[in-house]
Formats: C-alpha cells, sequence, structure tokens
C-alpha cells in the first residue's frame, strides 16, 4: 500500500499485469503508427521481455494485430466496439436506429450515424437506400474527423474548450500541421447553419449532407451525413434530403433528451 494511501486512509491495490496491459493500449492509441516491441517497450520503459508475454495475450484476445511484414503492433476495433455496449452508446443506436431507417425510405438515400473518437470519425450505423442502388461506407470506416464532412458537423457543435481538446487529438493524428484558423472560421458557419453541405472529397459524384445529434448536454454526441449519389437521370433532391435529415436529427435529440429542444 502506497504513503499516500495510508494518508487518505482509502486501500489500494495492486495488479502489475492489468497496469502493464493498459499502459499498452494507452501507447498504441496515442501513436501516430503501429509501433515494434522495441519502440512499445522504449516508450513504456520496460524491457522487451516484460512486455512480451503481454504482447501475445492482447494479440490473442485481438485487442491488438501485429503485421507480419513490419513487426509493427497497431489497435484492433475491439475497444471502439466494446465501447458500443456502454448505456449512453446504446441510447443512442436505439433512438437513431428507426430514424435512420427513416432516412432511407424518404430519400431514397443512404444515411450513415457518425461518432468522434480519439480523432477519427467512426461510422458506428448505416442503412442502404435507393431503389435499384446504394451507397454505404462499411461499419467501423473512420478517418481523420477534420478530413471528414461528419466530424467538422459534430466539432462544430462543441462548448470551445471541448472542440480544442477534440483538434488536438485530431492534430496527433494529422501527417501536416492543421490550419486551426481557417478550422474555426469553417466550424462557425456550420453551427450558424446548423448542417453542412458539399460535395465529397472522397468520392466522384457523391453529396455529402450532414446534421448533428444534440446529446442532453447541448453538444452533439454524433452527427449523420447522408452519402448523396448525384445520377444523370435522376433529379436532384439536395434540399429535400436536408429537410429530411435536420427532422430526424431534431427527433433523435428529442429521445435523448427532451429538453434539448
Amino acid at each position: 500500500m502506497a504513503d499516500d494511501a495510508k494518508e487518505s486512509g482509502k486501500p489500494t491495490y495492486s495488479a502489475p499485469a492489468l497496469t502493464k496491459g493498459l499502459d499498452v493500449l494507452e501507447l498504441l492509441a496515442e501513436a501516430r503508427a503501429p509501433l515494434t516491441m522495441k519502440e512499445i517497450a522504449e516508450g513504456l520503459g520496460r524491457s522487451k521481455n516484460e512486455i512480451f508475454r503481454m504482447l501475445i495475450a492482447l494479440q490473442e484476445r485481438q485487442y491488438i494485430e501485429r503485421n507480419a511484414e513490419t513487426d509493427a503492433y497497431s489497435l484492433t476495433d475491439k475497444l471502439f466496439k466494446l465501447g458500443l455496449h456502454t448505456p449512453s452508446a446504446q441510447d443512442l443506436m436505439s433512438a437513431a436506429m428507426p430514424e435512420l431507417t427513416r432516412i432511407a425510405g424518404d430519400s431514397n438515400q443512404s444515411p450513415h450515424l457518425v461518432v468522434f473518437n480519439h480523432g477519427l470519425t467512426v461510422v458506428t450505423a448505416a442503412v442502404p437506400g435507393g431503389e435499384d442502388m446504394a451507397f454505404t461506407l462499411r461499419l467501423g470506416y473512420g478517418r481523420l474527423a477534420t478530413d471528414a464532412t461528419s466530424g467538422h458537423v459534430i466539432l462544430a457543435f462543441q462548448p470551445p474548450k471541448v472542440a480544442t481538446r477534440m483538434i488536438d487529438e485530431c492534430a496527433a493524428h494529422s501527417p501536416a500541421p492543421l490550419d486551426r484558423e481557417a478550422l474555426e472560421k469553417q466550424l462557425r458557419t456550420i453551427r450558424a447553419d446548423g448542417y453542412w453541405m458539399r460535395e465529397s472529397r472522397d468520392f466522384v459524384g457523391i453529396t455529402d449532407i450532414c446534421c448533428p445529434v444534440i446529446g442532453p448536454d447541448g453538444s452533439a454526441v454524433a452527427s449523420i451525413i447522408v452519402a448523396y449519389i448525384n445520377r444523370h437521370t435522376r433529379e436532384s433532391r439536395h434540399a429535400f434530403t436536408l429537410e429530411v435529415l435536420r427532422a430526424a436529427c431534431d427527433r433523435i435529440s428529442m429521445k435523448l433528451s427532451p429538453k434539448v429542444r
């Protein structure tokens, strides 16, 4: 028992193996690129022998994965998937899924529920829309939040201090310095408009239409983005789809907290 624990009168308990495993996971989560065993050992101030068995155990439980060519380790999405089972995540999914289905049916387009996770956006749910074809991103798909339409919308609806912290997390993953002044200007515009609609930066022929999902504290807990397929033989209904999306996000926010709106 540590001296400070004795002074406070509160017992503490040591679990060295658990602590070691958590240290490995936290180090990999903060790293910009996969790390070799040597790099992990150096980052934790331990020897390779000390962490070898822990890496094997974490790999066997599918919390981390090793690149056979580089021998470098990285996190899998298992921790994220476990996080989807928390009460708050379950509340979000329960409120959002019927509305995603409604958006898909009304717009004939595919809506995606997106959350922010350590500087990245992650698709947590999607419903295919369209009479003859659909465009959907795979569940778990993620990218740098400051590069994504859905990420911008989530960032735009945060308190200033929270937004700064989240942008710092994005910067840790960005290969180039962020233009924070330009980013903050764009976020102010999105917040004033209440949505963001723009041509996709990834896919030709896709228009991103995105609105926030507001949580009980008044900040965005997620965003819903419709990847609108523009077709030569169909009239584009961007404005109509935006109204469908905004109404759905409002209803989800009401379900999460009746006092929000």
